[in-house]
């Protein structure tokens, strides 16, 4: 069965796109614990991230690690923390989250409500870092 993920993959769902090769996509999260959240996923369904192919496993680490510093440099922080869940959507996906604290990655903090408008140029700030 497809993922909403998946359907971000194939167009059929619109996403705020920060980062994209041939096998990884990287897009805003639409309900960020903080400007710059970022969810980074591998164009193939995999549920659970350590059923992924080493190769895979390792590639999107090194691809997150190319958006991190993307992001780092539009949102100046101390780090841009990654973390992974995989609980909500099951499709293989690291969350990458400007952070000066640890609260900052905290994900039962109140998310943030950002406008289209908003998200918008987020993304494009980063596409473009």
């Amino acid at each position: 069965m497809s993922t909403i993920f998946s359907k971000i993959i194939n167009g059929d769902i619109p996403c705020f796109k920060v980062a994209e090769n041939d096998s990884f996509l990287a897009f805003l999260d639409i309900n960020p614990l903080q400007k710059g959240h970022v969810l980074v996923i591998p164009k193939i369904e995999v549920d659970y991230i350590f059923d992924l192919d080493d190769s895979v496993l390792s590639d999107l680490l090194v691809f997150s690690k190319v958006v991190a510093n993307k992001i780092k440099k539009v949102f100046p922080c101390e780090k841009v923390g990654l973390t992974v869940i995989g609980l909500e959507v099951p499709h293989a996906h690291v969350h990458l989250v400007p952070m000066n604290k640890m609260n900052d990655m905290n994900f039962s903090n109140s998310k943030l409500e950002l406008t289209s408008d908003e998200l918008k140029s987020i993304a494009e700030l980063i596409w473009n870092a």
